[in-house]
């Protein structure tokens, strides 16, 4: 992939800045530029996302668009991704400057651990805490499947390899007492995909964490006849024992097509992340953008519905925030 890293203004520009200078019109240009970016160097944004039939690629172009508009010396561009996994290696190679994920899979980057065993980033850094991520499996009517435990020796679709379902598929049925991912039939495909498996049934259920609803689900549910299948509450605890970033979510009724029951399930905070590598003031100014617009970018995106600043600094698992967004976040009181 290629890196995206901050620009910076070279020789050439400040030798073509002087010229115009001498020019009738020139000096007005140069003034506007020099206004239009309030004297700061331009800065290229790479921001990672998630797959395009999910809440959070949609959601990471919303919110470059913003930065865009809003601030003149910013260029940020949304790319599709795997997921958090990959988000937080591009983060951690210098590939990308923001990204999606959540705390779960941000504790293991920067500690080293899990799928990141080896390769800790002891520079991630939290730009915001956003809302919780929950998880929803999804199975076809015909496959039987009532409960976790029923996903045994089933065509499963746990993730796109290194995607953040795929964590949380391991770490649930493991603490089930299975064998991941021996256990099941295992095919290491994407939302799109698995919604295309579950209508042509040729799979029987598909992990998706993302933001309800979500696009991948409403289309099992209402075209591949899908339904949730709910956890139970004993798993949820004895998760939270080792891994104190999850919570008890409700799906509430209604939420998908042929959905009539509340579905209980495991959630976990998603974020905007970036790295201590990234200025202070260009964090400052993003996550001030963004706290600033969150009324319009809700408009668009419902999932922001839920989010509010005073919760963005809450429910971390102990992550470090950016100092460029804990000046923000100090200025308006959410943080000491």
């Amino acid at each position: 992939m290629k890196k995206r890293k901050l620009v910076s203004l070279t020789l050439c520009a400040a030798m073509l800045a002087t010229a115009l200078t001498g020019c009738g019109s020139g000096g007005d240009s140069q003034n506007n530029a020099q206004t239009q970016s309030d004297g700061k160097e331009p800065v290229s944004i790479s921001f990672m996302t998630a797959a395009t039939t999910g809440t959070v690629y949609p959601l990471g172009s919303a919110i470059a668009t913003l930065w865009n508009d809003e601030l003149d010396y910013v260029t940020a561009s949304a790319t599709a991704s795997n997921g958090g996994v990959e988000n937080l290696n591009c983060i951690r190679d210098g590939e990308a400057q923001i990204g999606v994920a959540v705390t779960s899979i941000m504790y293991e980057s920067m500690n080293g651990t899990g799928v990141f065993e080896g390769n800790a980033d002891p520079n991630l850094r939290v730009l915001a805490g956003l809302y919780y991520n929950p998880n929803q499996v999804v199975v076809s009517a015909e496959s039987g499947i009532e409960t976790l435990n029923d996903l045994k020796g089933k065509r499963f679709a746990p993730g796109s390899p290194g995607g953040t379902s795929e964590v949380e598929t391991n770490y649930h049925l493991t603490a089930l007492g299975m064998n991941y991912p021996d256990d099941i039939d295992a095919q290491y495909v994407g939302f799109t995909e698995a919604s295309d498996l579950l209508r042509n049934k040729q799979l029987d259920g598909a992990w998706i964490m993302a933001g309800v609803p979500t696009a991948a689900v409403t289309e099992i549910t209402a075209t591949a006849g899908g339904k949730l299948v709910p956890m139970d509450e004993a798993l949820i605890e004895k998760l939270q024992a080792t891994y104190p970033w999850y919570a008890k979510y409700t799906i509430p009724a209604g939420t998908y097509s042929g959905q009539d029951q509340d579905v209980l399930t495991s959630a976990v905070k998603i974020t905007l992340c970036t790295s201590a590598d990234v200025p202070e003031d260009v964090i400052y100014d993003l996550t001030k953008t963004f706290w600033e617009n969150i009324d319009t970018l809700s408009q668009s995106q419902s999932i922001l519905k839920s989010c509010s600043v005073e919760e963005a600094v809450t429910d971390l698992a102990g992550l470090p925030i950016h100092d460029g967004a804990a000046k923000y976040y100090k200025e308006i009181g959410v943080l000491e």
